[in-house]
């Protein structure tokens, strides 16, 4: 029998990965947040994967209480992270997923672009997520890692923060608002570089972004984060000192 994986977090996203991991013969033991995970831990003491799917306002604290003997095999997805976002609770060498699948209640999983993966376990999230026919880019190094981080994070924060003035698919995003997009893709991207510590070829950077758009043109570009994402993107910009004065346009027409 093949080691155990655990998930914690059984949303709709852990629920993917759970079926995924257990058609492809793994024991999957599910996590809440109301679980003990330190006791668990002492009795699975070397899973073949932890992979933590909490919901995003969960991540800060979820990530600092991994067990240790558990951080090797710890493997990690969520919206608008970066390295920085392991490194400081700790975490030396997680396995990393960019998830480009989206899972709604009552709904199947439907599938943008591939998912890039890199870490330690990255063959394990990529044999799971095959049985389910959800295809998986495996990249070779950090530094393509963190560009597709950056990557997922321009496509999320640029369509919600845009969606807040112009509603719509992210198809009629650049079909009818490129300008608006444009300069909203600038801030975000200034952003980015400062959080990661990295400069960024723009035009690759656009060019990755609606390779996604054409994956799913009537996607929906306001989430219900939207509002959050803007006011958490026009923190970090005050106080960084980055000039973002169409993040700031925006916000004013919403007040």
């Amino acid at each position: 029998m093949k080691q155990p994986v655990v998930i914690i977090g059984i949303g709709e996203m852990g629920g993917v990965f759970a079926r995924g991991f257990l058609k492809a013969g793994y024991p999957v033991y599910p996590l809440s947040r109301d679980d003990d995970i330190q006791q668990l831990a002492e009795q699975i003491e070397q899973p073949a994967l932890v992979l933590l799917a909490v919901a995003e306002k969960d991540y800060p604290q979820a990530v600092r209480q991994v067990p240790v003997n558990w951080q090797p095999v710890l493997a990690l997805l969520q919206n608008e992270l970066l390295p920085r976002d392991w490194q400081q609770p700790g975490i030396d060498n997680p396995t990393v997923i960019s998830v480009w699948f989206e899972k709604k209640p009552g709904q199947d999983f439907k599938v943008l672009v591939p998912s890039p993966v890199f870490g330690p376990q990255a063959a394990i999230i990529e044999q799971g997520l095959a049985g389910l026919g959800i295809p998986v880019d495996k990249l070779d190094s950090k530094e393509q890692l963190l560009f597709e981080l950056v990557r997922k994070n321009l496509y999320i924060l640029t369509t919600n923060i845009c969606g807040l003035e112009t509603g719509g698919t992210v198809g009629e995003l650049w079909d009818n608002h490129s300008i608006l997009m444009n300069r909203v893709f600038d801030d975000i991207l200034h952003i980015q570089q400062h959080l990661s510590g990295q400069n960024f070829n723009r035009d690759r950077l656009l060019s990755a972004v609606l390779t996604a758009f054409d994956g799913d043109p009537q996607h929906k570009c306001m989430g219900r984060s939207a509002p959050a994402r803007l006011a958490r993107a026009l923190e970090i910009a005050d106080e960084a000192g980055i000039a973002v004065d169409e993040l700031k346009r925006i916000q004013q027409t919403q007040t």
